[in-house]
């Protein structure tokens, strides 16, 4: 297996690695529940990823396979969603019907998220041709690193039942189910401190 070359994403990058992105979620349950055609699917996905974590660019928390065939978009402690941004983009694009379930979901992620201080990471994907090759694991390494040592817990929610081994396999537990309505279910996932 090929060795995946991780760096850092800043704002020249941010284009390449939310195109990373919308090509690795575009076939999410969550994603594609909220964008079910493709066309508003490829408008919209890019201006959720800017507001879920798109902080992440700025704060030197972005990360990218040197190749773009994967990205993650964490937030460190104090960081959060623009949460004004997601609340904006629902309401102009996800369809009417579609919001109750999307609003009771983030009031039910809100219970499980941490009130510690801790890493958040609210965005991690790998282009599909890609997946499969230690490009997730290389991505996740970076930043457990630092968390690592500076002892604090990570937080994540897994969207994709496919993608909890692999966070398993570095340490996160899953905590419960969020399950609202017709929305797909969401798993949030702690790692302890260490």
């Amino acid at each position: 297996m090929e060795r995946t070359v991780i760096v850092a994403a800043g704002a020249a990058e941010a284009d390449a690695v939310v195109d990373s992105l919308t090509l690795a979620f575009s076939s999410d349950p969550v994603s594609r529940h909220l964008w079910p055609d493709a066309r508003t699917y490829l408008a919209s996905f890019p201006r959720f990823a800017r507001a879920f974590g798109g902080g992440a660019f700025a704060l030197g928390t972005a990360w990218r396979g040197q190749g773009d065939e994967g990205a993650a978009l964490w937030l460190p402690p104090g960081a959060e969603p623009d949460q004004e941004a997601l609340a904006a983009l629902v309401e102009s694009t996800v369809a009417p019907e579609a919001r109750d379930g999307v609003y009771g979901t983030l009031e039910q992620m809100a219970v499980y998220h941490p009130t510690d201080t801790h890493w958040y990471l609210p965005m991690i994907g790998v282009d599909p041709a890609r997946q499969g090759r230690g490009v997730g694991s290389a991505l996740l390494k970076e930043t457990l690193k630092e968390v690592d040592q500076a002892r604090l817990p990570a937080f994540l929610e897994s969207s994709n039942p496919r993608n909890m081994p692999l966070y398993e396999r570095h340490g996160f537990e899953v905590l419960g189910e969020i399950k609202v309505a017709d929305f797909p279910t969401l798993w949030p996932m702690l790692r302890a401190a260490r």
